[in-house]
């Protein structure tokens, strides 16, 4: 794997990302030979690209050899036998309800046998067409392994927060979804306008894919968006006056085994070919950082716009945030939260990386004094260990990380470090404190993942410097907030003039 080295960091860096989202998608990428998570990072994270990987991403995963049949069909028995007493959300298809499809909660066992029945009928049984869908499949069965994160989407700050959240035990962005032929998601965008990856256990699906901005052209009068982006009501003119400008969709068809990238504010549809399951994640880090931002700022302009008549009301501020609250899953003081924690992880991670790199140089300086001091030595060994040692010690003197910085192990350890300021306080008492290692949310190589922490924590300050900058923040009461940003914001500069690109 190569390694996002300091070199492409600085070449990101010099670069504007908003002008690399403006270049053209004229096609979407079928990447059919496995790619560096560099290559990926550069070709779809950064540009919002979308992109289809092939099958060798899901080869080897439980569930591709338990959930599926021989004949390629969803192993409906076996899923009954090991998961059926699981409650999961079932969506009607055939309903609509608020621009949304309704949904039931019922036993797995209970939805296998309609499916079984839907199947036997040529897809046309009385209940209609029923989805499985958002079910929170690794929350339910923590110690069944269905499949492993492909190393593309493994920076992923929106489940590292939710996982940390002992007010939210039930909940997170991983989710299973399972349908017969037919079964469809109506036209949306993902949650915050994260990314999203959705690989398929088995069946195939039809995507219709939206760049970002193409919305815009297909919102009726009112401003509401289309339900169904394929209905005949489109071409009204009078309901529907710009459809007329919208482009034509990017048609992808996703085959059995394969990994769709959707990219942040995409907006898309979505249709199963064949009887059908996939697994899907939301997800963000810093590459998209920026786009929930201010999909975060439209919302609350929205809101604020609705209940307008309402602004001299003593509180109407936090009351806004309120409503954001409830409407759009988050508000100013939880995307504070997360920043924070994010950019916490990853100073913790830095350290972790100075102290092994540390014992390396010493290690290698040890190794190469008995080495001179064995008589069995040869020059090419001597040559080896003091090149080896030399790279060491220019590693340490590049990133700066020769001093003997602290270390944590764990998040209980950060909470009680001066620079990464405590992470429990005021409204976030709830807050749990897990033992989670933020390598884990990084890929492998050592030298990546100190050069991807830089660069999140560059994401962070970005963001933190327009937040503090924020009216609508500035109103927030002090006992909301959990820390004081102005001095995150300081601990975050101090630490990126240390591990300074």
């Amino acid at each position: 794997m190569d390694s996002l080295t300091q070199e492409t960091l600085h070449k990101i860096q010099s670069v504007v990302i908003d002008q690399i989202r403006k270049e053209p998608v004229k096609s979407v990428d079928h990447i059919t030979e496995r790619i560096s998570y560099q290559d990926f990072f550069v070709k779809y994270l950064l540009p919002n690209r979308p992109c289809l990987l092939s099958s060798y991403v899901t080869a080897k995963w439980r569930s591709v050899k338990e959930w599926v049949k021989e004949d390629g069909q969803p192993n409906l028995d076996f899923l009954a036998s090991n998961f059926g007493d699981a409650l999961v959300p079932v969506a009607d298809c055939n309903k609509v309800q608020y621009y949304a499809q309704p949904k039931t909660d019922m036993k797995l066992v209970n939805y296998i046998e309609y499916w079984k029945d839907h199947i036997s009928k040529g897809h046309k049984s009385k209940e209609g067409c029923l989805y499985l869908k958002d079910w929170h499949f690794v929350h339910v069965f923590t110690e069944y392994q269905a499949y492993e994160t492909p190393i593309y989407f493994t920076s992923d700050w929106l489940n590292e927060f939710w996982d940390l959240r002992s007010d939210r035990t039930d909940d997170d962005y991983r989710f299973v979804y399972m349908g017969p032929k037919g079964s469809w998601t109506p036209f949306h965008a993902d949650v915050f306008r994260s990314f999203s990856w959705s690989a398929n256990i088995c069946g195939r699906k039809k995507w219709l894919l939206f760049p970002p901005g193409e919305e815009r052209h297909l919102k009726d009068h009112l401003g509401n968006l289309p339900y169904d982006v394929t209905s005949c009501e489109l071409h009204d003119g009078k309901k529907y006056p710009n459809y007329k400008n919208a482009c034509q969709p990017f048609e992808v068809v996703q085959e059995a085994g394969e990994v769709i990238f959707v990219p942040s504010g995409w907006h898309h549809q979505v249709y199963n070919l064949e009887d059908t399951i996939s697994i899907n994640h939301n997800w963000l880090n810093g590459c998209n950082i920026d786009i929930m931002w201010e999909f975060l700022q439209q919302e609350l302009c929205t809101i604020q716009k609705s209940i307008s008549d309402c602004i001299d009301m003593e509180g109407w501020h936090n009351q806004c945030q309120l409503i954001m609250k409830a409407s759009t899953g988050i508000d100013y003081a939880e995307f504070f939260l997360f920043l924070h924690i994010i950019a916490s992880h990853r100073l913790q991670l830095l350290r972790r990386c100075s102290r092994q790199m540390s014992e390396q140089v010493v290690s290698k300086s040890s190794d190469l004094d008995q080495l001179k001091h064995d008589n069995t030595h040869d020059d090419d060994s001597v040559s080896k260990l003091n090149y080896e040692h030399t790279k060491s010690l220019e590693v340490c003197k590049t990133q700066k990380l020769s001093g003997e910085l602290p270390t944590t192990e764990n998040s209980k350890s950060l909470c009680e470090d001066d620079t990464s300021t405590h992470l429990l306080s005021g409204t976030f008492e709830s807050m749990a404190i897990n033992e989670i290692s933020a390598c884990q949310r990084l890929p492998d190589s050592s030298q990546e993942s100190v050069w991807h922490a830089v660069f999140d924590i560059d994401q962070v300050k970005k963001i933190l410097e327009c937040l503090m900058k924020n009216e609508e923040f500035q109103e927030l009461e002090n006992n909301v907030l959990c820390d004081d940003p102005k001095q995150i914001y300081r601990n975050i500069c101090d630490a990126l003039n240390e591990y300074s690109l």
